[in-house]
């Protein structure tokens, strides 16, 4: 391991697991606090015309990915991979969910919709592609911890994650390295968003079970 000039701190594993489960209730509670309240900073392009305006911003985002013609994931990095996994779920849900990137991805066009991720809200390929989004009249779904971003200026909902960016070392946001508690949280959002979507649905879990990959 690289050498520190700091006072090592005694940590064990199961403190450290103690430590990162206290911080994903944290953030757990807070959004479950601010998931009624309608705020500019989450709905930026939605008008008083669209029938999901009313919805708090969770049920937006999971509104707009029931309804789009196909979905398309974006994100750098671990925000990436935990997207990656949202992909999946909604993917056994059977919808049409393509990861950016990919070569058998196709062009996005009016009726998608771009799920993406990014903690900063300023990573250049993921505001790119935003923007690639917004210009093609698909609609853009941003999680972020940065509500003034160019991405959350680009979306159509933005679910704001009070949580630390990478460049956030003080320990003041979360005690965990860079944007690990971003991550983990993306994870989870990404995971609830699904399970509203497949007990909406009504289909069983035997029912999803045959989209699951047998190519392994």
């Amino acid at each position: 391991m690289p050498s520190c000039t700091d006072t090592p701190v005694t940590l064990t594993v199961t403190e450290s697991l103690a430590a990162i489960a206290a911080e994903n209730a944290g953030i757990v509670r807070q959004l479950l606090t601010t998931a009624t309240t309608n705020s500019a900073n989450t709905t930026n392009s939605t008008n008083s015309s669209d029938d999901t305006a009313g919805l708090p911003t969770l049920d937006q985002a999971a509104a707009a990915l029931r309804g789009a013609r196909r979905v398309f994931v974006l994100g750098a990095g671990r925000s990436g991979l935990a997207l990656r996994m949202t992909a999946m779920r909604l993917m056994h849900l059977g919808l049409d969910v393509h990861v950016v990137g990919e070569v058998t991805t196709p062009a996005i066009a009016a009726g998608d919709v771009l799920l993406v991720a990014s903690g900063s809200g300023a990573t250049a390929a993921v505001v790119r592609a935003a923007e690639t989004a917004a210009a093609s009249d698909a609609r853009v779904i941003a999680i972020t911890t940065a509500p003034d971003s160019p991405l959350a200026a680009l979306a159509a909902v933005t679910v704001v994650v009070p949580a630390a960016q990478k460049q956030d070392h003080d320990e003041l946001r979360s005690l965990q390295y860079s944007g690990a508690l971003f991550e983990q949280t993306v994870v989870v959002l990404g995971d609830a968003i699904f399970h509203s979507l497949w007990k909406a649905s009504g289909a069983t879990a035997d029912e999803l079970w045959p989209r699951h990959a047998n190519l392994e």
